[in-house]
């Protein structure tokens, strides 16, 4: 029904406007107030309403001042230390476990995780999911001591030592170690040849020296720290990782050529090495066969000597004890070697004058044994010896004797 009907009450806009309520007055509203937290604190009779109102407002208010004592409260986890402030002055750092400090803004904390590895991308950017990283150029691209360009990326891991020297000594620790990150890596590089940076676990067999990206980490690992612990940072570097280092596209594919090539040198050269130390050691083996045995035939020849010089000295005695025994002794063995040298045969005859002939030249010469025996059984037998012959013979080998005797 709309407001201009018949029967409509005066329910126009504008009805009722003389009839609207007066505000509700202040202090009735404030007894009213005190009424009720008087009964709910059981103080009843209304006429100590002023003494109970007092209490009841201390009461109040100690309330929300308890709370605000109860925010001071706070629990370190373990691993973790809590830098408290007092009006952004240091003041403590309390070690795991529960502490109480004045509530805010009087006094506040913060905690540091110090056994947390946190890491800095230095010359790219890890995109999450991705397994490339993106290559920052500005950060990555660097000049080496023969002036080549390379493109490293360098992942640097660390811990937080002390937690009031990483929250008040550096304005942005973090920053500052990634800056100081590039300028050392800057510095070693520049002062290592591109194939130090690029080559890995290579060893210089001529200086004995290893000259690989391991070294360089460690350099700059080493100088990291050094200018931390200068500027009393509190952070500790762990470890420099070398995710990649290249040489920039452009020139990537000669380079991976010349790359190779050395490493066929290298891999050469190793051979070359092996067969070097190999044949060396069998020189050395026949040299030390050698020299064993010109000892051995030293001693043998000492040995020998020494008997030839020890049966002398017996013969000589016995020469002493009988020198006619002993020069015929000697004549008839020196004879005896010298003649079985020759093809001349002697043949003493006695008390007969038959002479038996010998084919001398095949008893000199092998044959088979059935031979040689036929050869003697058809040997014929020379007739008898006239015995002024015979006479000769023996007078001959006699004075032969003799004259050799004397």
């Amino acid at each position: 029904m709309s407001w201009n009907e018949p029967g409509g009450n005066k329910k126009d806009p504008w009805s009722g406007r003389d009839q609207q309520e007066t505000p509700p007055d202040l202090e009735e509203v404030m007894r009213s107030l005190q009424d009720k937290l008087g009964r709910l604190f059981g103080n009843g009779s209304a006429g100590n309403g002023g003494g109970n109102a007092k209490k009841t407002l201390g009461v109040i208010a100690a309330i929300p001042l308890a709370i605000w004592a109860l925010t001071g409260v706070y629990i370190v986890d373990q691993g973790n230390r809590a830098v408290v402030t007092r009006f952004g002055k240091y003041v403590d750092t309390t070690q795991p476990g529960p502490h109480w400090r004045l509530p805010a803004p009087i006094e506040n904390h913060t905690i540091i995780n110090v056994e947390q590895q946190r890491f800095i991308e230095v010359g790219y950017r890890s995109n999450g999911r991705q397994q490339t990283p993106t290559s920052v150029a500005k950060e990555a691209l660097m000049l080496t001591e023969d002036v080549n360009i390379v493109d490293i990326r360098l992942a640097v891991q660390y811990q937080i030592k002390d937690a009031r020297s990483y929250l008040f000594n550096l304005l942005d620790p973090d920053i500052t170690l990634k800056q100081i990150t590039e300028s050392v890596e800057r510095g070693i590089v520049g002062k290592s040849s591109m194939n130090d940076v690029l080559t890995k676990d290579q060893s210089n067999i001529a200086e004995g020296t290893k000259t690989d990206r391991t070294v360089i980490a460690d350099e700059i690992k080493k100088e990291i720290q050094q200018i931390l612990d200068s500027y009393q940072a509190g952070i500790q570097v762990t470890s420099i990782n070398f995710v990649d280092a290249q040489t920039p596209e452009e020139v990537r594919n000669a380079f991976e050529d010349a790359l190779k090539a050395q490493e066929d040198e290298q891999r050469l050269r190793n051979e070359a090495e092996a067969y070097r130390n190999e044949v060396l050691n069998k020189v050395q083996g026949a040299q030390a066969r050698l020299k064993e045995e010109a000892e051995a035939y030293k001693l043998k020849l000492i040995a020998k000597a020494k008997g030839e010089a020890g049966r002398f000295d017996q013969l000589l005695t016995e020469y002493h004890k009988a020198p006619e025994v002993t020069r015929e002794r000697l004549y008839l063995e020196t004879m005896e070697s010298v003649l079985e040298k020759t093809n001349t045969v002697l043949l003493d005859v006695k008390n007969g004058n038959n002479l038996v002939y010998l084919p001398i030249d095949k008893l000199h010469k092998p044959a088979p044994l059935a031979e040689s025996a036929k050869d003697v059984d058809n040997a014929p037998v020379v007739k008898e010896i006239p015995d002024s012959i015979a006479k000769n013979i023996r007078s001959g080998s006699t004075r032969g004797r003799e004259g050799r005797t004397q």
